[in-house]
């Protein structure tokens, strides 16, 4: 025990006396470090920015679309549908469903009348969708008892208002046969820079007020189930709606997000690893060069040692550990500033996109590139302190 400990302290002061040597061997060690910590949030960011964007459009996983219609083309009636699809959710207890339509409504601006893409949904599309306003706020249950309807419009929408504060509880007129004032409780981000206006509006809206619109769009039931049971139950929900509504329609069961995301992020996250371990291979390639040209240097000294007893395996063991000493120390500093750059770089901007749930600090990556430092000091030194034991005593003195 005593030999060890004095064969730590030994590579402890060997560090410390040759602080600039070591200095500059270890900022290779030090950048690869840094760069994969750095690399791994900026790859966990990315990741999450594509599950967003897919999540918005697609739905979350497992997202199933259900739709129904006549083998002549004739449209069903609504009501019919509806009941349908609720008796399905009630049945296999499904926590986050939404019947969605759509049709275009005639909205009167202050200016003049214009059409408008609305949307019919329930409260739970939001959750369903990703769907986080960037202004007020999405429906509730609590919304489809108000006493006049509420509306979530888009961007330009709420522009062609004129941008009215919605802590005034701004309102537009729905027009129709049944004209009725709507009140804007939120806006939505444009999905794209030259979106036109649209709205979201409830079905219990839709129903209480009679809102009508022209082409109106058959509708259809989105379900969010767990991914593991997607492929059960498009089976079972296409003979379950072909069983309540008869056997004489077309039935359509399908996965909107894509079943292959999983596939995908794997894919990604070992394009990432392995650019890590690129910078950090990198790193260790220039310590294991600048240790192999400090022994040549350090020959007589080695030399010295021996001659006064120190065993091969004591020289073996002290030139690594030297090493190993390093880079932890190396991999411990790289690791703080991975943690001041993700802290204080707007990663959001580098991925060119907007992050809802902003993924952790990599820890996992944090602690990989620790120990993963070490053991590059480690395996770098077996090198060196390879060329050390090979050294002859009375060459190395003459040296």
């Amino acid at each position: 025990m005593t030999a060890l400990v004095a064969a730590f302290a030994e590579a402890w002061d060997e560090v410390r006396i040759h602080k600039v040597r070591v200095i500059v061997s270890l900022i290779g060690v030090l950048i690869a470090v840094a760069a994969m910590t750095v690399i791994t949030a900026l790859g966990d960011m990315a990741r999450q920015a594509n599950a967003e964007h897919s999540e918005s459009t697609s739905g979350r996983p497992a997202t199933l679309q259900v739709s129904a219609w006549t083998q002549d083309g004739s449209l069903l009636p609504a009501e019919t549908l509806t009941a349908a699809y609720a008796e399905i959710v009630e049945r296999h207890s499904v926590a986050y469903s939404s019947v969605l339509s759509s049709t275009e409504l005639r909205f009167r601006f202050a200016d003049g009348t214009e059409p408008v893409w609305g949307s019919f949904i329930d409260p739970s599309y939001g959750e369903m969708h990703r769907i986080e306003p960037e202004h007020g706020r999405w429906f509730t249950a609590a919304d489809e008892r108000r006493f006049a309807p509420a509306i979530v419009v888009n961007t330009a929408f709420h522009q062609r208002m004129g941008e009215p504060d919605l802590r005034t509880d701004p309102t537009v007129v729905i027009g129709g046969e049944r004209p009725v004032r709507a009140t804007v409780i939120g806006v939505t981000p444009n999905a794209y820079s030259d979106e036109m206006p649209s709205a979201y509006l409830l079905n219990a809206h839709q129903a209480q007020w009679a809102i009508q619109g022209l082409y109106p769009s058959p509708p259809t039931l989105e379900l969010w189930v767990p991914p593991e049971s997607a492929d059960e139950l498009t089976g079972v929900l296409t003979s379950d709606l072909a069983g309540l509504l008869g056997d004489d329609l077309q039935v359509d069961v399908y996965r909107l997000d894509p079943s292959d995301f999983d596939v995908i992020d794997g894919q990604l996250q070992w394009v990432i690893r392995g650019v890590s371990v690129i910078a950090l291979g990198m790193g260790a390639l220039g310590l294991v060069n600048i240790a192999l040209v400090t022994v040549r240097y350090r020959v007589r000294e080695i030399g010295v040692r021996r001659s006064f007893g120190a065993t091969s395996g004591r020289v073996f063991f002290s030139v690594m550990m030297e090493s190993v000493f390093a880079t932890a120390v190396a991999g411990l500093a790289g690791v703080v500033l991975a943690v001041a750059i993700v802290e204080n770089v707007p990663i959001e901007e580098l991925i060119g996109g907007s992050v809802t749930d902003v993924p952790p600090f990599p820890v996992r990556a944090a602690v990989e590139g620790l120990v993963a430092a070490t053991v590059v000091g480690a395996l770098a030194g077996i090198l060196p302190a390879t060329v050390a034991v090979r050294v002859k005593v009375i060459d190395a003195i003459r040296f």
